[in-house]
């Protein structure tokens, strides 16, 4: 009876193998589903700051040609600095400074930095939470208790997609905000470039008229001491003179000002200062002005302005959605425990924590998500709006300029050297005197002083219609009227034409 009932050792013993068998095949499953968590978390994990640099670069080249460096290793902040050299090497033109201010902002390069962080913030979106692990022991007399719980935030999990997505939004607004950095730092270096170069050559224009001031002066002087010219001719003569130095003074002031306006904007420093050169004089006006295609169509289509308002009312969108969603919860949880004693059989079951929304139910929440939205909205349709006015008052502002600019190249100088050479003519002749030739060549001092402003606050207006295409202005000389009655010299032209 016993063989019957007995199991003999081998048959006690085939259980145990199998148990342990079943365990060693439980460690090396949970040991690959370890391994292939790993490898995924790890693939979705990747972090690339350059990842998120890159649509700025790609920007800086479509609207201005230029290159942003990320200076982030000694191999890359030498490479700019060879950069640097190589444009200072030559004359600075407009599209060299931009590429210096590219090269030598900070602030810039700081804010590339600030992608990185925006880039983090959303791969960290990208994990799963982690489960929150508990172990507990317990002693009730002879009996030793040992608790493990193993739990999940299932609210962080249900939340999971929305948050993904705001922090891919917040990362493209983050760049929108860089890329209008981008714009803003370029149109400040055109636009310095543009006052240094017209500073420059009014500065040399000034000191021609001073040197004209000086031999007239000089030639009255002289004609006075003969009897030929009265007191009060010489007085006159003597008095613009004296407004041309003055003038002079003025100029070199002004040209000083804006240079080291320039010098900033491109963030030169220490010998880079001393090797800036400019050119004499700025480009000649086009002949023809830009075709405008439907600019303010084309600028809410581009504007960064407009672009990130619609971010921000996407993302508050996705936000209201996830706050109705979870707005009723602030806490839900799912546990796994397991309670093992030596004197009792081990225990397993599930744990579920939930807030009971008892006073709250998340009303609050709801309505301000709801008014956020709606107020970003409003904000979206006003940016558009100021967008659209911008952008007109630009291009008025640029084709006026073009006009006044073209009619000094084309009328009021060809006019001022046609009586030039035909006062010369006459004072050949002997049909006119010395101070009508000296009146001549003040008034065409005048015409070319008014010309060279025309050009100056053409070109200013042109950077500043291009830069709002693309986002808005944030420069004070973007607001300065065509006209150049505060320019260098015009005083002076204006005083000798009262004489």
């Amino acid at each position: 009876m016993s063989s019957q009932t007995i199991p003999s050792t081998a048959a006690r013993a085939a259980p145990s193998t199998s148990l342990q068998h079943r365990a060693t095949k439980r460690r090396a499953l949970g040991s690959v589903l370890a391994s292939a968590a790993a490898v995924l978390l790890g693939g979705c994990a990747s972090l690339s700051p350059e990842q998120a640099i890159a649509p700025v670069q790609q920007q800086s080249q479509a609207w201005l040609s230029a290159d942003l460096p990320l200076q982030q290793t000694d191999d890359q902040r030498a490479a700019a600095r060879q950069r640097t050299e190589a444009l200072l090497a030559q004359p600075l033109d407009a599209q060299a400074a931009v590429q210096l201010a590219l090269l030598n902002h900070r602030g810039l390069q700081a804010s590339l930095y600030g992608l990185g962080m925006a880039e983090s913030e959303r791969v960290q979106t990208l994990l799963w939470p982690n489960p929150v692990l508990s172990l507990g022991r317990l002693v009730r007399g002879d009996e030793r208790e040992i608790e493990r719980g193993l739990s999940v935030n299932l609210l962080a999990l249900l939340g999971r997609p929305a948050r993904q997505d705001a922090s891919a939004r917040t990362l493209a607004r983050e760049q929108a905000r860089v890329a209008q950095q981008l714009l803003d730092i370029a149109g400040q270096a055109r636009r310095r470039w543009i006052d240094a170069v017209a500073a420059q050559a009014q500065q040399a224009h000034a000191r021609t008229v001073l040197d004209s001031a000086s031999a007239g002066a000089e030639l009255t002087l002289r004609m006075r001491q003969a009897g030929n010219v009265s007191a009060l001719r010489l007085a006159r003569e003597r008095a613009v003179l004296a407004e041309a130095q003055l003038a002079m003074e003025q100029a070199q002031l002004q040209a000083v000002r804006e240079r080291e306006a320039l010098i900033r904007a491109i963030g030169l420093w220490g010998d880079d200062v001393a090797r800036l050169s400019l050119p004499e004089r700025l480009p000649d006006v086009p002949s023809t002005f830009r075709q405008a295609d439907d600019l303010e169509r084309t600028a809410v289509a581009q504007r960064l302005d407009i672009q990130a308002a619609k971010r921000q009312s996407e993302a508050l969108a996705a936000q209201l959605g996830l706050t109705r969603q979870t707005g009723r919860l602030n806490a839900l949880e799912l546990g796994l425990q397991r309670n093992s004693s030596n004197q009792a059989p081990t225990q397993r079951g599930l744990d579920l924590s939930l807030e009971v929304p008892l006073f709250d139910w998340g009303q609050a929440r709801i309505v301000g998500a709801q008014q956020a939205y709606l107020q970003s909205v409003e904000q979206t349709a006003q940016t558009a709006i100021d967008a659209r006015s911008e952008v007109r008052e630009a291009s008025e502002r640029a084709q006026a300029a073009w006009r006044i600019a073209r009619r000094h190249h084309d009328e009021l100088l060809p006019l001022a050297r046609q009586v030039s050479d035909e006062t010369l003519l006459r004072y050949n002749g002997m049909l006119i005197g010395v101070m009508d030739l000296l009146a001549d060549a003040r008034a065409q001092a005048r015409a070319v002083s008014a010309a060279l402003g025309a050009q100056r606050d053409f070109w200013l207006a042109e950077a500043t219609l291009s830069q709002s295409l693309l986002g808005p202005v944030h420069d004070t000389a973007s607001s300065a009227s065509p006209n150049t009655s505060s320019t260098p010299g015009a005083s002076t032209d204006a005083s000798g034409a009262a004489h």
